[in-house]
Parts: structure tokens; sequence; C-alpha cells
């Protein structure tokens, strides 16, 4: 990650957190971020709290060098368009967590154009039902302005990555409460 901290601030890119030291370290956590820029997952994953795992879209995997690097480090492939794969990657998800990682999903899926929120999948939250792991909305603002979707090129400028107060999935009586619990806070919104 050090090289990827480096490589951001040769850019240009500044990181300021909000909220992190407020969280608690012994327990694994589900980090749910808003998705507006390549540039989300090197902002926010030096900057999570211990060792942490990513859901990450199945085609990233193809990518030579790439993949190899995600596979080393843990990450979970996610078959966006095979219902039954899907389910299969949260139950991979849940072991990465038991072994004590956090998890880092973005609940939309994929990123936003607009910066506005897209609906979520069902996925991460069953994922956090079936676990009763905490849930910590976490928001990222600036990387839209830096590198918009569909952009190659770098702006200079700062990131603040905001860590909410962590959600108890056990205060739901299902998916759906949960979705609107962290949908209601507006705090994902960009």
């Amino acid at each position: 990650m050090r090289g990827v901290t480096s490589a951001l601030r040769i850019a240009g890119v500044k990181v300021e957190t909000e909220g992190r030291e407020e969280l608690e370290r012994s327990r694994s956590c589900i980090f749910m971020c808003n998705h507006v820029s390549n540039l989300d997952a090197p902002i926010v994953v030096p900057v999570l709290p211990g060792r942490t795992s990513i859901l990450v879209k199945k085609e990233l995997f193809r990518i030579p060098i790439l993949g190899w690097a995600m596979r080393m480090a843990s990450l979970v492939p996610v078959d966006r368009s095979d219902r039954d794969s899907a389910i299969s990657n949260i139950e991979k998800a849940a072991k990465v967590m038991k072994s004590g990682l956090h998890m880092m999903i973005y609940p939309e899926g994929t990123r936003s154009t607009d910066g506005g929120l897209l609906p979520f999948k069902k996925g991460p939250f069953h994922l956090a039902l079936n676990t009763g792991i905490p849930v910590v909305p976490v928001t990222i603002l600036g990387s839209l302005e830096m590198m918009p979707k569909g952009k190659t090129r770098i702006r200079a400028g700062i990131a603040r990555v905001i860590f909410h107060q962590p959600i108890d999935p056990a205060r739901f009586k299902d998916r759906d409460e949960l979705i609107e619990a962290v949908r209601s806070r507006d705090c994902l919104r960009s």
C-alpha cells in the first residue's frame, strides 16, 4: 500500500480522514463506501484500520498482474451477472472476515457517474445480517472531481474519507430495513 500512497502523493492527491479514530479496532467491520471514481479504492484502502479485503467485480481479476496481486491480497471476486455465483462469493467473504479481516464493499456495485447514490445490491446486506458484523458507512468526497468515470488523468486535489458510526445489523429484522438504515443516514452521498 505504500506504493499506492506514494503514487497518489506524486499525483497531487492528499487524503484527509474523519471518524477513523473512533472505530473499534479489535472487531471486523464491513466498510460500505460510495463509489464514483477509480481513485476510490487507492484513496480508502490505505486509511482503513487493520487488514482489509475487498469485494471486487470478477472482470478485474482477468487483468494481468492486477489479478494476481488481488488474489495474493485475499480480495474476493464477485460475478454480478450470476446470482448463484454471487451468493457463493458472499459466503467466501464471510469466511475471509472470520479470519479477522475487515471487508470493504461498494454496495452500489458500480461507479456512479454523477456522484448520486445508485440502488444498492442486496448481497452486502445479506453478508452483514448473516455474520452479525457491523456495517461502517464510509463517505468518499473529492475523488469524482479528481478522476471522473471514463477519465484516465488524475487531477490534484483533496479527498476526504469520513467514517460514520457503525450500524449493528442485529437491530434490523430484515435486509430491506438495513438497506434503508444505511441509505437514510444520507452519509454515502458524495
